[in-house]
Parts: structure tokens; sequence; C-alpha cells
């Protein structure tokens, strides 16, 4: 068996020609590749056989745009089991206490693990939101109470999963 072959003359799997095809079609919506040319390049990459002939396709283009990053994603280290129970007890506790128990777990536990701080002061935020609500409507805002539950119900699902979760149209007092 012969080892000598160089790195470029390795044959191209389907995996690999996938961000290749993706970078073309996002060079031909910037306009940066013509009709004719996109084609050519599509048939290329789709039929390459080695990652020379596969890299030849995209080094004239622009380098591929930066993509925004998501300010509600989690880029910490993955939290803990603990972790995720806290968060999603924030989220649970709030049904009967309001916005007190999320308040008290992210005083506590938020000083120990960042993930738990997060999600329960946005557990606090959707609460004192609805507190707010309902009292700048004279009682009636209470009415959204129900959807709070399910809302509340959703949140401890995502924290108990380590994802993050946003309560939509609040307001954020507590960062």
């Amino acid at each position: 068996m012969d080892s000598s072959y160089a790195v470029g003359d390795l044959r191209v799997s389907d995996a690999e020609r996938e961000p290749v095809i993706e970078r073309l079609q996002d060079a031909y919506a910037e306009g940066r590749l013509d009709h004719e040319e996109f084609d050519l390049r599509m048939h290329l990459a789709m039929t390459a056989k080695t990652r020379n002939d596969l890299g030849g396709l995209t080094r004239d283009l622009a380098p591929e745009p930066k993509r925004a990053r998501d300010p509600v994603a989690w880029d910490g280290e993955p939290p803990t089991a603990e972790d995720r129970m806290l968060a999603s007890a924030a989220h649970v506790v709030a049904v009967p206490t309001l916005f007190v128990g999320p308040l008290v777990l992210m005083l506590l536990s938020g000083k120990r693990s960042e993930y738990v701080r997060r999600q329960a002061a946005e557990a606090v935020n959707f609460h004192v939101t609805l507190l707010l609500l309902t009292i700048v409507t004279f009682g009636i805002g209470g009415i959204v109470y129900s959807v709070a539950w399910i809302l509340s119900a959703i949140a401890a699902v995502y924290a108990l999963t380590g994802n993050t979760f946003r309560y939509p149209w609040i307001l954020r007092l507590v960062k």
C-alpha cells in the first residue's frame, strides 16, 4: 500500500462537497458568479474526485461571510446536571411564587453557575413583566398568567436539556 499521497490528492466525500456547494450558492446569490459559471462550478463540485479539484472551485471567491453570533445561545461551558435542574426549577417555581422564587435561586445558585443565573434572571424578568401588566391593566392582565404557566413549563424543559430560553415580549430589567 502506497502512503505517499499528498492530502490534496485524497478522494472527497459527499460531506466534503456540501460546504463547497453551499459557498457556491452563496456566491451566486451575492452576484459574484453569473449563471453559466455557477452551473459549471456546481457540475465540477459534484464530479470532483480529489480535494485539490474541490478546493480550486472557491479559491477565487471572497472568504465566507461571518455569521452573526446568536446572542441567546449559551456559549459557556456545558451546564452540569445540577445546573440544568436548578435552572429548570427557577422557571417552575415562578408559577406559584411569581418572581420571588427565581430571584432567590438567582441570588443563591447564580453565584456558582452563570447558566443558572441567566435562566433565573430570565424567569424573574418574565414574571415582573406579567406583574406590571396586571397592575397597569387593573387586574385584567391576570388572564395572561394562564399563558405564563405554559411558557414556564416550556422554559423548564429547555433548561433541563441544557438550552437557553428567552421569553418573548418582556422587559429585561435584571441582567
